[in-house]
């Protein structure tokens, strides 16, 4: 089952919505582009891989919907659906990725509406199936760095609910279960919204792989106590250098786990590389609403006191130095980062032109 997925008869977007996990499986239905960015601001669709083709089903929704008789006057309302779509949420490189990929299906010579209409379906299920494509071939690359027996701290979700099928980090680690492998993974609640908790614990339990949860500051702990012996996450921006901006809470985790001489991996598509950054510095930062740090309760009570106030950034920077590799979809890439990230982001740029 895929996270999203075109309705052909309805010529709706159906995705799972993911605030509702684990306890409770429902999908929802969306039939325009500002469904789309509203879903992907709130969070019924997250996780890098997934943002950036549902955005690219919204621009689908977006022509379906738009009035333009002309494919001149179509194509000024794809831009303006773009920059909505674009806004929802500012750090993930794939959201104007996959838009940019739409804008530059409708610059194609059409004469018809409905053969931009169209066109611009078939590109949007050709990413969808790419991003599945793409997992496994990362999955496969990242489940040779496992081995029988590994205890492996994973942080936020990164599994097949992040993207359209099958996952980057926690791909990595069904694959290898898959392979055979004997593995347990130590599952980070990633505060403050809890997308371990909620979501990877759930995936864990769909696929039978041996888990415990732990709170996010339990992480230090098991990699001093040598109880941990890899650490994954995946990535939403990475800049060229290889610095990668990740789900809040990466950075602290990888600085533990290479004090410690543990290995610690980012998983994603070249997709997620941004080039025209040199470092991390660079990469926005998405602060959400103090509110979902704030409304936690305990026993049904408040954990804040009234009046309180909050700071909720949504990600963090990870230097490159405190990497051990980037798996990709083309091959797993070692420091110096800076120097082979930027060849096989290009490759890789070549083989999708063909």
């Amino acid at each position: 089952m895929r996270t999203l997925e075109w309705e052909p008869s309805a010529k709706t977007l159906k995705m799972i919505d993911q605030r509702d996990l684990p306890s409770k499986f429902a999908h929802i239905h969306l039939s325009t582009y500002h469904e789309v960015a509203e879903s992907i601001r709130n969070m019924a669709v997250r996780g890098a891989p997934a943002i950036g083709v549902a955005a690219a089903y919204g621009m689908v929704l977006a022509a379906e919907k738009s009035d333009a008789k002309s494919t001149d006057n179509l194509r000024q309302d794809l831009q303006s659906a773009a920059m909505i779509l674009g806004s929802s949420r500012p750090t993930a490189v794939n959201l104007p990725w996959a838009l940019n990929r739409m804008l530059l299906i409708a610059k194609g010579n059409f004469v018809q509406v409905d053969s931009l209409k169209k066109a611009l379906l078939e590109e949007a299920n050709r990413m969808a199936d790419e991003d599945v494509e793409t997992n496994l071939a990362i999955s496969r690359n990242g489940a040779e760095l496992i081995e029988d027996g590994d205890t492996i701290i994973h942080h936020c979700n990164t599994g097949a609910l992040a993207t359209v099928d099958w996952g980057t980090a926690l791909g990595v680690i069904r694959m290898a279960h898959e392979q055979g492998k004997r593995i347990h993974v130590l599952v980070d609640e990633t505060r403050p919204r809890l997308q371990g908790a909620r979501l990877t614990a759930w995936e864990l339990q769909q696929y039978g792989i041996p888990f415990d949860l732990i709170s996010d500051n339990a992480a230090g702990y098991f990699l001093r106590s040598g109880e941990a012996n890899k650490v994954f996450f995946g990535a939403d921006r990475v800049a060229g250098n290889g610095d990668v901006a990740n789900k809040i809470g990466s950075y602290m985790l990888a600085l533990a786990a290479h004090a410690n001489q543990v290995p610690v991996y980012s998983v994603f598509p070249t997709s997620t590389v941004d080039l025209a950054l040199e470092n991390g510095d660079q990469i926005p930062i998405e602060e959400r609403s103090q509110d979902e740090v704030l409304e936690l309760k305990i026993h049904d009570q408040l954990a804040a006191p009234k009046g309180a106030s909050a700071r909720n950034p949504a990600f963090d920077i990870t230097p490159h130095e405190l990497i051990t590799g980037l798996v990709t979809e083309a091959e797993v890439v070692y420091p110096p980062f800076d120097k082979k990230l930027p060849i096989i982001v290009r490759n890789q740029m070549a083989v999708r032109r063909k």
